[in-house]
């Protein structure tokens, strides 16, 4: 039978898998190393008792955090502010905060994009559903007439995501800026849009 250490849980497997997967490389790492991170015995198989396979538990990682980011997402709307640019700076910080939050996963997926393309691209058309979907109904609901509110909320998302994950890829933000100049400008860049779409 597979001795296990109290405390370790499914959770647990999921946070240190990633954080080695992120480190090392998925292939380079084992069922024992993700075991022995845990302070599990490395042949214990106590793995298996959560997931069939190393896979599998990359897949529910991908999971996990789609699950959370939806959850963030409609929390974030449904409590935004009536002030746009009041509205606008909380949902950059949800936005950047749930990148800052999934730093590792996204190196894996960058990295081993093309081993688990399938699984990535369940990813990406959950992020499109979630944040981009939802950031054009919110311009939409702003009363105002942009044009195309759809590419509107593309423009505007892609920038601000841009500025965490260049940061992740290269450890250099756009400009080399400080995250509150960089805040304030989009902020500022965002609210025109939309007022330059109601003065139409």
């Amino acid at each position: 039978m597979a001795r296990t250490t109290p405390g370790v849980t499914r959770d647990r497997l999921l946070t240190e898998a990633v954080r080695l997967f992120a480190s090392k490389g998925y292939d380079a790492t084992s069922v024992a190393d993700i075991q022995v991170a845990c302070g599990l015995t490395a042949g214990s198989g106590a793995l298996y008792k959560h997931f069939p396979s190393k896979g599998a538990l990359l897949e529910a990682a991908v999971q996990r955090n789609l699950e959370l980011m939806t959850l963030r997402n409609r929390e974030t709307v449904a409590e935004a502010p009536a002030d746009p640019r009041e509205a606008l700076r909380l949902m950059a910080s949800v936005v950047w905060s749930v990148i800052e939050g999934d730093r590792d996963l996204i190196r894996i997926m960058l990295r081993e994009y093309h081993g688990f393309s399938e699984l990535f691209e369940r990813m990406w058309q959950s992020v499109i559903a979630t944040l981009y979907r939802e950031a054009a109904q919110w311009i939409r609901a702003q009363g105002t007439d942009v044009a195309d509110p759809e590419a509107t909320a593309a423009v505007l998302i892609s920038s601000l995501t841009y500025y965490p994950l260049l940061n992740i890829l290269i450890g250099h933000t756009p400009g080399d800026l400080e995250a509150d100049r960089f805040l304030d400008a989009w902020v500022e860049h965002a609210v025109q849009t939309l007022e330059a779409g109601s003065a139409r």
